[in-house]
């Protein structure tokens, strides 16, 4: 085999690893972002402390053990674990559909944001014991529960990934049809 023959192979296995490590890099730059924010509000608020912004949004430093809208929340600490052990295998489930299906655009930057999400989240339950929250969002004295950008992330994913698959779907009617 000469030297001429490997390189277009070469090319073809880079440009199809290729997605997998731009998704990993959107994947690492939610974390990184949302564990900088955490550091910031960490640093800069005490439990509890508010700053109002608008007539229906504070920054907050909020502190949740629980999951989504503390679900779980009131419970003695094993959900810590729990939760833990739910991410690790959610990353490496994302990490495989990454590789396998790293191609398809939509769902692949859906998997990617709610793998930042969770392993942003999951940053805090280690270090930590608890997620900082710290954007509150309410309206005529009701408060929506506090979030922070890895939930924005998590929720933009799914969002996507229903979108990503109503597309497929469609697609495949289509073709179908025809």
């Amino acid at each position: 085999m000469n030297s001429h023959s490997a390189r277009p192979q070469t090319a073809i296995a880079h440009q199809q690893a290729s997605p997998f490590w731009r998704w990993l890099a959107i994947a690492a730059i939610v974390a990184m972002l949302d564990q900088l924010i955490k550091w910031w509000v960490v640093s800069a608020y005490q439990w509890g402390d508010s700053t109002y912004v608008t007539s229906f949004f504070n920054l907050v430093r909020a502190h949740n053990t629980g999951a989504a809208f503390s679900f779980l929340a009131d419970h003695s600490g094993w959900q810590r674990w729990f939760f833990v052990a739910v991410a690790a295998f959610a990353t490496v489930f994302i990490v495989w559909q990454l590789r396998a299906h790293g191609s398809q655009k939509l769902a692949s930057l859906s998997l990617a944001l709610i793998l930042g999400g969770a392993i942003g989240n999951v940053i805090d339950r280690v270090h930590r014991g608890y997620v900082v929250d710290y954007l509150d969002f309410h309206w005529a004295q009701t408060h929506f529960p506090s979030f922070n950008l890895a939930d924005v992330a998590i929720s933009c994913g799914v969002i996507g990934m229903i979108l990503a698959e109503i597309v497929r779907w469609r697609q495949e009617r289509r073709q179908a049809a025809q």
